[in-house]
């Protein structure tokens, strides 16, 4: 089983550390995605802390919200069940990888699965490997639409979900057959 993660961030801001706005959690079991298996959850910043201009999401809408929510540090009770002892993937693991080492050093966390590097070993010649343009290119988009209702790309549920199901479609290619989580999907 693969808990599949994403976080939106605040960007990067001078004199700030970028810090997690948003989570969200989707889960692959025997390769297949599993809908009933998801979590959303908005994150705690301060009302005056600024986002980086560029950051995309719908953060400048729910600035209310994020500032009576709880820290992902918090959260670990909601978090253990998907995460501890299992595998994690996202699409392009960096961000993840280290929003979850601030919010929880004690904690290791993986074996990881990147989407992002298989997808470059599946499809070699494709013209973007942004999630979304990867999404659009297999035909995904309906499928999380109708798992994520008036959401869309740069929202962390429906981004965890698009990462979901572009696993689930790279696991059924030939190429990944026979792949098992001790070799290197990094």
């Amino acid at each position: 089983s693969i808990a599949v993660i994403d976080f939106e961030t605040t960007g990067a801001v001078p004199g700030f550390a970028e810090e997690p706005w948003q989570v969200g959690l989707a889960f692959v079991e025997l390769g297949r995605f599993r809908p009933e298996y998801r979590l959303s959850l908005c994150l705690r910043v301060e009302a005056g802390r600024p986002f980086n201009a560029y950051a995309p999401g719908r953060h400048a809408a729910l600035r209310q919200e994020l500032a009576l929510s709880p820290s992902l540090s918090e959260l670990w009770p909601d978090l253990s069940p998907w995460l501890s002892g299992r595998a994690v993937a996202a699409h392009n693991i960096a961000v993840e990888r280290k929003m979850l080492a601030q919010a929880f050093p004690l904690h290791r966390f993986g074996p990881w699965v990147d989407t992002l590097a298989l997808a470059r070993l599946a499809f070699p010649r494709a013209k973007s490997y942004a999630l979304e343009d990867l999404m659009a290119a297999l035909s995904l988009h309906g499928r999380a639409e109708q798992m994520c209702p008036g959401l869309g790309p740069h929202d962390a549920f429906y981004d965890a979900v698009g990462c979901a199901l572009l696993l689930e479609c790279l696991l059924e290619l030939p190429k990944f057959a026979r792949l098992e989580l001790e070799t290197s999907l990094v």
